[in-house]
């Protein structure tokens, strides 16, 4: 059984019969990971919806080059476009909330500043933290096989998020509440809210109340703040998306 090709994103125009020279991060993977060589196949994507069937035709230390066969439109994505606030998480766990949730077929993110969140990003390593979390969400639709990289916003306070919030089903996890899913009817777009390890405070909740959020819990259990994303994307997905 041939092995299925890598999937890389490239930032490119694509055209049929056009050359694509790969960026750093991915030519290193293809030449020196993987120990490609001309000839060998790729799957490119541009992260805005469209994906191409190419072929190695140079693989050197300067720079590794793929020849453009086919393009036809990506697949994977949800009917139901989830836009994720999620309030920011110390390293790792970050990274796993928006891996995971661009898995899961997320829209969008935005990194939430909450009164309990113990992160603040400030300059230079705002912009790093940013550039970070966007490349994880183009490895894992590497990964997932989307050819729409989602978005993942600048960090903002939560009044500004919730503000700018005209989804149809808003939805903010809140433990010993039930129900939203159950009423709610089918919509277009969603707006996720979750909150820091240490939870919502009182004043956050009351005002994605007042932002039109219905409050919605997971279960008996208190989640950690990068598994809740995973389950409610689940259960969203499940019910209105595509799972």
């Amino acid at each position: 059984m041939a092995s299925r090709a890598p999937r890389i994103h490239v930032a490119a125009d694509f055209r049929v019969g056009g050359d694509v020279v790969l960026p750093e991060g991915a030519a290193r993977h293809v030449a020196r990971v993987l120990r490609l060589g001309p000839g060998a196949p790729l799957t490119l994507f541009d992260g805005a919806g469209r994906e191409a069937r190419a072929v190695l035709v140079e693989a050197g230390r300067k720079q590794v080059v793929a020849r453009i066969e086919a393009v036809t439109a990506g697949l994977g994505e949800s009917p139901l476009a989830v836009h994720l606030g999620q309030a920011i998480a110390k390293g790792d766990r970050m990274d796993y909330a928006i891996q995971k949730a661009v898995e899961l077929g997320v829209a969008a993110i935005t990194p939430l500043v909450t009164e309990h969140g113990d992160v603040r990003l400030k300059g230079e390593r705002a912009a790093r933290k940013l550039a970070h979390w966007q490349a994880v969400a183009a490895s894992a639709c590497e990964q997932c096989g989307r050819a729409t990289v989602p978005p993942v916003h600048p960090p903002v306070g939560l009044a500004d998020w919730l503000a700018g919030r005209d989804e149809a089903l808003r939805l903010v996890l809140h433990p010993g509440t039930a129900g939203a899913l159950e009423r709610a009817a089918a919509p277009g777009a969603a707006a996720l809210l979750i909150g820091p390890e240490g939870g919502l405070a009182e004043e956050e909740v009351a005002a994605a109340l007042a932002a039109g959020f219905a409050p919605l819990a997971l279960g008996p259990r208190i989640l950690r703040t990068e598994t809740a994303p995973v389950v409610a994307l689940s259960l969203l997905q499940s019910r209105f998306g595509d799972l």
